[in-house]
């Protein structure tokens, strides 16, 4: 056993750079699980910013002053901010209230839908069946229910959080744009000089998750505002709303948009019934998944790494569970990242065994 581990230290760890960067990764691992909750402010204006670095660097190529650059961004991100505050989110709220408010209508029609199952399909479900999943359905829209009838004076706590993030977020963005060359800098002084390993890796993090984020950005604003104008014309209840769950959903490959096509369809049965109307919701919902996957996603996603399909599930249910939400929407960068730091990690040939070398 000592032998074996002493082995894999002399592959792996010979060189003192790689030993750097593990303990640099462990200890960041370490340090956002224990503080990630308490930096979260930080940590989502650091993210902002990094997407926002992207349209600098545009406009500066293009002969604007950087910090005239930064200063219009930051305006154009202030603006944008405000209106999801004050525009799309009561809207969001609103629809969310009116759909608790509907839910046992839901659930009754529901209940009907799910009754004549059996007798059209006898050997393939029964009535015990359907009785479970009614009262599964059931206890789950009653608890959402309840969570939405207990918002009030009890979270008002949250709301001076919230409140005190929406000051806190955008001052931290503006000021990583602005001196983002002095931090990276400070950062780079307490590494060792030479670093061509760590260089390497980060360049390739930098131009993948770059890459990814921006895009994954712009992959959700793009899908949100075209399933809206696509479900308000069709006449679809709770558009806002089911527009925003579409959009979210591209941030988990394969399964986001599974998961999300449940609640637009059941809406849309609930609405339209099994008619035609029902029949064009759910094609132009289709069209929209189809040129997304087939269309926008290879063009926003050119330069990033393809990864396997099972590893961008395996990263989602790993980091997700680490990181929640976050954990999710950065499953594929990290991923990434590991697969750049394998890649440049050093390897040294092991020793040939002295009966070998006889």
């Amino acid at each position: 056993m000592v032998r074996i581990l002493r082995g894999l230290a002399h592959k792996y760890f010979s060189d003192e750079e790689a030993v750097i960067l593990f303990l640099l990764l462990v200890t960041g691992t370490v340090f956002v699980i224990l503080f990630g909750a308490m930096l979260a402010p930080a940590i989502a204006s650091l993210i902002i910013a990094f997407i926002l670095q992207g349209l600098v660097a545009k406009l500066h190529k293009m002969g604007v002053p950087e910090l005239v650059a930064i200063i219009g961004v930051f305006v154009v991100f202030l603006g944008v901010l405000v209106g999801f505050i004050f525009g799309l989110l009561p809207l969001i709220w609103t629809q969310l209230s009116n759909l608790a408010g509907e839910a046992p209508r839901i659930i009754r029609e529901l209940q009907s839908y799910l009754e004549l199952l059996p007798e059209e399909y006898p050997h393939l479900i029964s009535m015990e069946a359907v009785d479970t999943i009614y009262r599964q359905v059931s206890a789950e829209v009653a608890h959402m229910t309840q969570v939405l009838v207990s918002f009030s004076l009890s979270s008002i706590p949250d709301l001076v959080a919230l409140l005190i993030y929406m000051v806190l977020v955008p001052i931290l963005v503006f000021f990583f744009m602005k001196d983002r060359r002095v931090l990276v800098a400070s950062i780079g002084r307490m590494l060792p000089p030479q670093r061509p390993m760590m260089v390497r890796i980060w360049h390739e993090v930098n131009l993948q998750c770059a890459n990814y984020v921006r895009g994954k950005a712009v992959e959700i604003l793009i899908v949100g505002v075209v399933t809206y104008a696509a479900f308000k014309l069709l006449g679809m209840p709770y558009a806002a709303l089911l527009s925003l769950l579409v959009g979210l959903s591209v941030v988990i490959p394969y399964i986001g948009a599974a998961v999300v096509t449940i609640p637009v369809a059941v809406i849309a049965l609930f609405a339209f019934g099994w008619s035609s109307h029902f029949i064009w919701v759910m094609v132009a919902y289709g069209i929209i998944q189809a040129l997304d996957g087939n269309v926008l996603v290879p063009i926003l996603f050119s330069e990033v790494n393809n990864l396997h399909p099972v590893a961008i599930i395996v990263a989602v249910l790993f980091f997700g569970g680490i990181w929640g939400l976050w954990g999710v929407f950065f499953a594929i960068p990290l991923a990434t990242m590991l697969k750049a730091v394998f890649a440049a990690w050093p390897v040294k040939e092991s020793e040939p065994s002295p009966a070998l070398s006889e």
